[in-house]
């Protein structure tokens, strides 16, 4: 393939990206979400792939903000280990970086997965959804660290949620950083965004790898595409 060739098809891509065309799957990939204002409506982070250089940012202050340390009585941010982040950069070759979280997928196998009865006040399992923010969350006194929700994700969106190597309790869940996700705040090339659409543009419930593959079809592959 020529230079001039593989430049003019990411000019392409591009352009594609600037509009709000039928190629919008691969204008962002609603990665997560929270329910902002009723049954049809979500509050996504989407990814601009033609913007992501894998510099995996997001994974560090992902896991600053997520991992918060007590210094002499002093809450501070921690060191932004990436084996903590909640968002993962899955690389691929040809060229491909694609960054994924929890997808906080409507059907929740993860949820399905969990073994323990429903507390009959709350209705909830050991992992549950929050009400406000739609995100994942574990109760860590009642989960057992049976790896269920884990297996459940790796069968149905490729292993986003993985369990603590010590304790065997589920790790990588999203928080939307309480609905300011750091992420897409400290993002340099601005590939990350928060914001609404509508959850009949389903972008969502696909694995990283399938998204890589569909990717690296219209960076590497595609001739021509019909809009």
């Amino acid at each position: 393939m020529s230079e001039n060739r593989l430049h003019s098809r990411r000019a392409f891509v591009r352009n594609v990206a600037a509009g709000a065309g039928a190629l919008a799957m691969f204008r962002g990939i609603g990665l997560i979400a929270a329910r902002v204002s009723g049954p049809s409506t979500v509050k996504a982070i989407f990814v601009d792939f033609t913007r992501c250089t894998g510099c995996r940012t997001c994974e560090t202050v992902c896991s600053s903000v997520n991992n918060r340390v007590n210094v002499a009585g002093t809450v501070m941010n921690g060191l932004g280990n990436p084996e903590r982040s909640n968002i993962r950069v899955w690389h691929y070759n040809p060229d491909v970086d694609v960054p994924v979280t929890c997808f906080l997928c409507d059907d929740a196998p993860c949820i399905q997965a969990c073994p323990i009865e429903q507390d009959p006040r709350t209705g909830r399992r050991a992992l549950y959804r929050d009400p406000d923010l739609h995100t994942i969350k574990c109760d860590y006194d009642r989960c057992i660290g049976c790896g269920s929700c884990a297996d459940a994700c790796a069968a149905t969106r490729g292993g986003i949620i993985a369990q603590n190597r010590g304790t065997g309790k589920p790790e990588r869940i999203c928080t939307l950083c309480g609905g300011d996700p750091a992420c897409v705040r400290y993002c340099p090339y601005g590939a990350l965004s928060f914001r609404e659409y509508d959850l009949g543009d389903d972008l969502r419930n696909r694995t990283p790898d399938q998204i890589a593959e569909s990717l690296i079809r219209l960076f590497y592959e595609t001739e021509s595409i019909t809009l």
